[in-house]
């Protein structure tokens, strides 16, 4: 976005704490989810309906897939402000930072999320 918006002669777009927090939520969220997915079909043995299980594995697959290019994203905005002598550019990139780690979560816990919807089958069980 950095290259972009001087070719543009615009202000490049800041990262700001509620763009952090969002991610942070998703995050924890699908952590939760996956938990709670986790003890259901593994722990208690219950089964979800056929809608609750496809519609926890599209969560978990749209949120990986979607994570991972705000992972991209923001570790490409930090990495453009390394070596810039600006006035924030430190600030800039530690808030780019934070971002990227809050999506990166956001890929784990959906991944988990997906390897908690598998159902074993009869025969693996010991």
């Amino acid at each position: 976005m950095r290259p972009i918006s001087l070719d543009l002669d615009a202000v490049t777009p800041r990262v700001t704490w509620l763009q952090v927090g969002g991610l942070f939520l998703v995050a924890g969220v699908l952590a939760l989810v996956g938990r709670a997915t986790h003890r259901a079909l593994q722990q208690r043995r219950e089964l979800l309906t056929p809608r609750e299980a496809v519609n926890r594995l599209v969560l978990a697959k749209s949120c990986a897939v979607a994570g991972a290019l705000f992972v991209g994203g923001y570790l490409g905005h930090a990495l453009s402000w390394f070596g810039v002598g600006a006035e924030h550019g430190g600030q800039r990139i530690a808030m780019s930072l934070l971002a990227g780690l809050g999506a990166g979560l956001i890929v784990v816990f959906a991944l988990l999320l997906e390897r908690a919807c598998r159902v074993k089958e009869d025969d693996e069980e010991p």
